[in-house]
């Protein structure tokens, strides 16, 4: 039964290719794969839930976006493990991806919530949280 899970989730960006190339590989990584695409936009797809990214109009540019105003704080993912958890930090580090909280990490989210904070190349929160 599908009632009440999430479709899919539209996310606009500032730069398609940098986001593609950003959350292709982490998408992958966590079972996703290429679902759409067309000129303004990429999609990933893990079972009935996808995730789209669609180049901004260049008019809307000149607004950031920051997680902290009104809208979407923040994405967190399912990780398999601490292990995947780790793992993962270790890749994202090797990538240049700078870690949230890192004199936190990985307990950045309290003392049982052991995953790694990040951010996307404009700026959104994504957290990967081990069961």
């Amino acid at each position: 039964m599908s009632k009440g899970l999430l479709h899919h989730i539209e996310l606009y960006v500032s730069d398609l290719k940098r986001s593609i190339d950003f959350w292709g590989w982490f998408l992958e990584e966590m079972g996703y794969s290429p679902f759409q695409e067309w000129d303004r936009g990429k999609s990933f797809k893990m079972a009935d839930t996808y995730i789209v990214f669609v180049q901004t109009e260049e008019r809307f540019l000149d607004v950031s976006y920051h997680r902290c105003r009104v809208g979407l704080n923040h994405l967190a993912f399912h990780a398999e493990s601490r292990q995947h958890v780790d793992d993962m930090t270790r890749k994202l580090k090797d990538k240049g991806i700078t870690i949230l909280y890192a004199n936190q990490h990985p307990f950045a989210g309290g003392d049982d919530h052991y995953a790694v904070f990040f951010e996307d190349p404009d700026r959104m929160k994504v957290e990967l949280v081990a069961p």
